[in-house]
């Protein structure tokens, strides 16, 4: 296959590492191309372990944490849009449709993975990102995109729509070492992962992701091994 390039869209430095780790070591791996979008800087989180710091100084913290795993995971650009963190419920639509849409089609990304309708979480930033990215890809604007997944929680299933599931295998390590590298965030780490020792979590065995849409058509009924399925 000729290699592809994959767009993951995302809220805040380190939703790439939580959701997504497996399949973008496993696309890098295989000589495809994985490029990152977060619109905000994550400035309005905690600090973790680190002691208090000035939005700035966790901006600027969050952005040398996330190149780090970056690099680990081997994503080859990073683009971050540094609207407000928490706040993108107030950014014109618009405005950030076209800076995603420019952004997925200066890569010519075949592939876009974003947040589901509930961003895990519940997080409103990651909901709007669900909303935007679903607005940009199904309105024809980014005519290179094939494909649009939504990551899943690992356990999920559907009777109705494909679902890739990627299991943890030797890209453990990989996401290990990308978590350990956004320290800012080890207490939600921890939280969710443990204490991030060699061996996988029982109950992140898995990633999962939803097809959601494929060249026009929403959800279609089909059984798929990997994202690249299909592909022209």
């Amino acid at each position: 296959m000729k290699h592809k390039t994959i767009a993951f869209i995302y809220a805040h430095p380190d939703d790439e590492t939580f959701s997504s780790s497996y399949l973008i070591r496993q696309t890098v791996d295989e000589g495809h191309r994985v490029v990152l979008l977060t619109a905000t800087r994550g400035d309005a989180g905690k600090t973790g372990r680190l002691g208090s710091m000035t939005p700035q100084e966790l901006a600027a913290r969050r952005e040398r944490e996330l190149e780090q795993a970056a690099r680990i995971l081997g994503i080859a650009e990073v683009r971050q849009l540094g609207l407000g963190d928490g706040k993108l419920k107030d950014v014109p639509a618009e405005e950030l449709q076209k800076q995603i849409a420019e952004f997925i089609a200066h890569h010519n990304a075949e592939v876009v993975v974003t947040f589901p309708a509930d961003g895990i979480s519940g997080h409103k930033d990651h909901i709007v990102i669900h909303h935007v990215v679903n607005a940009v890809v199904f309105s024809g604007r980014t005519p290179t995109v094939q494909k649009l997944y939504y990551n899943q929680l690992g356990n999920y299933q559907s009777e109705s729509s494909s679902v890739v599931k990627l299991e943890a295998g030797g890209y453990w390590e990989a996401k290990r070492l990308a978590l350990q590298a956004h320290e800012s965030q080890i207490l939600s780490i921890e939280r969710v992962f443990g204490d991030l020792g060699p061996e996988v979590p029982p109950h992140h065995r898995f990633e999962a992701f939803e097809l959601a849409w494929e060249r026009g058509v929403h959800f279609p009924p089909k059984t798929e091994r990997s994202v690249w399925d299909d592909l022209l």
